[in-house]
């Protein structure tokens, strides 16, 4: 009978032990994750208390994982299904996408990895899980400079590998530093666990000696728009299914990396990456292939949306209940659940149906609710607080009809962590309007119905649900909606990718070489 999940878990002063402990009680694995997308536009940086209300475990805290869709569940699945591995959870850091993190919390953080690797190993192999778009407030390549930092402690004899999203913006060189990885090949991204899995899968036939991994990554020539970025259709679909065409024999993994559209570094865009079994020349042919399918297929990410005002309409005269997408604010693109451009045309447009808005984040609106109570009254103003750059803010007076803590389970089939925290929050119904709107007292994402049954509602409780997501919510959403009309507000993630103040991504990439499609 092999070791339980917990017992493969090294914790603690039992780290320090198995560090010490003579070798040959089978290989050792260290797992460490520094995970965030970085809008470079949106209007804040984060430091250590995103990841803390995300994902900030160490050790034994992993197994809460268990069983989840995650890297993490994957990685946990190895180990059960390979008990002679050894397995230590290093930091494990992830915060909802966002503005740069910090320079002093990426310092921190890289310092504790790389301090624990070099105090608990040596180790046979290395896993990072790792976005790929993550952003440091004053650097560059940053996903770079922490992959080398771990190459640096472990030396090149151990085995490394990471897996990325598929919003990954990768420099080639990091994929040279790997002997394995792997990257989500679903939008939503309801197979993390899978791509975690691939990885290790490399790097236990590299600690093995039955595979010999080598990789190359291959850059596209456009930033692409990720509205249009789903794999149920479309030309992302086509482009997995390419890449599925290609595995077989020496070919071990291809991965067509869509790229964070508002991750403004040297590394942007689209790209394509592929490993192979000791064939340099084949992971870079087929790379290029692969990249070349992409820019093949670019023109067709570069779709229109409505405008807010046309958006309600259509929900208005659509079958019920339907969703209006707010994706210029959408957080897990970096939005900031602050732009006021949909609430304004909700307002504007008088619509006669019960509405939910979900949600907005305002830290002081949410105090002056709690003071108020439930059945009391709030007045202010929604959206704008952090910047005048996407609207006006819009007054407001209201009962507060709910308040809650704004923590619950995660349940799938998209899971970022195995609990949501948006701090504190008010259910408000908007004086003279049929809207009632949730605000929160941290900026999280609503993909998970479990905000709507945090305030005892459910999906068609209301006949019009206006939300600040993208595609990931369309994972446990869709099933219970008939109607989904996206629409293009103004926001740190809005369609027009152009417009935004590009600095260090290349001009040669669509479409800031001015060739819009």
């Amino acid at each position: 009978m092999g070791l339980s999940r917990r017992e493969l878990l090294v914790t603690g002063a039992a780290l320090a032990t198995a560090a010490a402990a003579p070798r040959g009680r089978g290989p050792r694995l260290a797992v460490a994750m520094l995970s965030h997308e970085g809008n470079s536009f949106a209007p804040v940086t984060i430091g250590l208390d995103a990841f803390e209300s995300s994902v900030w475990a160490k050790g034994d805290a992993a197994q809460r994982f268990d069983g989840t869709a995650t890297e993490l569940g994957g990685v946990l699945d190895f180990a059960a299904a390979n008990p002679d591995w050894q397995v230590d959870f290093l930091r494990l850091a992830q915060a909802t996408p966002s503005g740069p993190v910090r320079a002093d919390v990426f310092d921190a953080i890289v310092a504790e990895v790389v301090g624990d690797l070099k105090a608990r190993g040596p180790y046979d192999a290395v896993l990072l899980i790792l976005h790929g778009a993550l952003l440091v407030e004053g650097r560059d390549l940053a996903d770079l400079a922490f992959v080398q930092a771990v190459r640096d402690a472990v030396g090149t004899g151990c085995a490394l590998g990471a897996s990325f999203d598929l919003h990954a913006n990768i420099d080639p060189r990091l994929v040279a530093l790997l002997d394995g990885g792997s990257g989500y090949k679903t939008h939503p991204h309801v197979d993390q666990a899978d791509a975690a899995k691939r990885a290790l899968a490399m790097l236990r036939g590299k600690v093995r000696g039955e595979l010999r991994p080598v990789g190359v990554l291959v850059k596209a020539g456009a930033i692409l728009p990720s509205i249009n970025m789903r794999t149920a259709e479309g030309p992302m679909a086509e482009l997995e299914a390419v890449a599925a065409a290609m595995l077989g024999g020496t070919l071990l993994d291809a991965v067509p990396f869509g790229g964070f559209s508002y991750g403004d570094s040297v590394a942007a865009g689209a790209s394509a990456m592929v490993f192979t079994d000791g064939d340099p020349a084949l992971a870079r042919s087929a790379a290029t292939r692969l990249a070349g399918e992409i820019d093949a297929r670019a023109d067709r990410f570069f779709v229109a949306l409505p405008k807010p005002a046309e958006a309600i309409a259509r929900a208005v005269a659509a079958p019920k209940p339907a969703a209006i997408v707010d994706a210029g604010d959408n957080p897990l693109s970096g939005g900031v659940a602050d732009t006021p451009g949909l609430l304004r045309a909700l307002i504007d447009a008088k619509v006669a149906l019960p509405t939910l808005f979900a949600f907005f984040w305002d830290p002081g609106v949410v105090a002056r609710a709690r003071a108020a109570g439930v059945g009391g009254r709030v007045s202010g103003t929604l959206g704008g607080r952090l910047t005048p750059d996407f609207g006006a803010p819009v007054p407001f007076a209201a009962t507060v009809l709910r308040l809650t803590d704004g923590r619950f389970t995660a349940q799938p089939p998209f899971i970022i962590g195995t609990r949501l925290d948006f701090g504190p929050t008010a259910l408000l119904r908007l004086d003279g309007t049929m809207i009632d709107v949730i605000v929160t007292s941290l900026c999280a994402s609503p993909h998970d119905p479990g905000l709507l049954a945090l305030h005892g509602l459910k999906i068609g409780d209301h006949a019009l649900l206006a939300i600040k997501a993208k595609n990931h919510f369309r994972a446990a959403y869709a099933a219970h909606l008939k109607t989904i009309v996206d629409t293009d507000a103004p926001g740190p993630a809005a369609l027009d990718i152009a417009s935004f103040p590009f600095r260090r991504a290349p001009r040669r990439l669509r479409p800031l070489n001015g060739n819009p499609s």
